[in-house]
């Protein structure tokens, strides 16, 4: 089925959103004076080792070694944007006043930027007529229909693989070494956005031959989890959600 959809300059993808950066565009966010995130999750570390599994491949691409404890496994961290209310860049009119160097992940919405990720309107803050059929078609089956939009959504894709051992070297130069565990939501890291550019530029400048695996952490904030891993062998801390946790559970005692 086709998927229709024209943007109604609601403004509502604009507030309290985490947004998916580059190295270069968290950068460029950072030394504007805004908040970047680190985002940080553990994966197994046969993530990737299965095949023909093309989710796995790309948890493995997406992902650079670690250890925690006894128990080698995989560390996803995503530099995002944060504005806990508006963009700063959003005008009173609801237009953007970054447009012309605004970040990919912005161009691409609402298509989706993770792969295997299917287009959901109900998943979308977009209002009902953004949807309507009489718009220009976002999707022709399960292929993007306009040529521009899909070799967006595939730079962005490829560029954050390819960011993977800058941001692991600045996660080391920063001293982060807390990650949620896989599906269990995000460990949050808010370094201060100076130190944050400086080290991204760093990494960068740097050549990066290999990932040598360090000591992680991982929180949890259920019970059950944090037991599991500590059996496992693996080093295990206990959080509850907030700013620090994005918790897909509800807290466990």
């Amino acid at each position: 089925m086709d998927l229709h959809f024209e943007c109604t300059q609601c403004g509502k993808c604009c507030h309290g959103l985490r947004l998916t950066l580059s190295v270069d565009e968290a950068i460029a966010w950072a030394d504007n004076g805004h908040c970047v995130q680190i985002l940080t999750e553990a994966l197994p570390c046969h993530a990737g080792d299965a095949g023909d599994n093309a989710q796995a491949g790309y948890d493995k691409a997406r992902s650079f070694p670690a250890v925690s404890g006894e128990m080698p496994l995989r560390i996803a961290a995503v530099l995002v944007a944060f504005h806990e209310n508006a963009c700063p860049h959003l005008q009173p009119d609801m237009r953007c006043g970054n447009y012309a160097a605004r970040p990919r992940i912005c161009r691409i919405y609402p298509l989706e930027s993770r792969p295997f990720m299917k287009v959901s309107p109900e998943r979308k803050l977009c209002p009902a007529e953004a949807w309507a059929s009489s718009h220009p078609r976002l999707l022709r089956g399960d292929d993007i229909a306009d040529l521009v939009s899909a070799k967006i959504v595939a730079d962005h894709r490829r560029v954050l693989t390819d960011d993977v051992p800058v941001v692991a070297a600045a996660c080391e130069a920063l001293k982060i070494s807390e990650a949620a565990f896989a599906n269990e939501g995000f460990a949050v890291h808010q370094p201060d956005a100076q130190c944050l550019s400086a080290e991204l530029k760093r990494a960068k400048s740097a050549q990066i031959d290999g990932q040598t695996p360090r000591p992680w952490t991982i929180v949890t904030n259920r019970g059950s989890t944090r037991s599991f891993l500590i059996e496992a062998g693996c080093v295990a801390s206990a959080t509850r959600r907030g700013k620090g946790y994005l918790g897909s559970f509800p807290d466990e005692t």
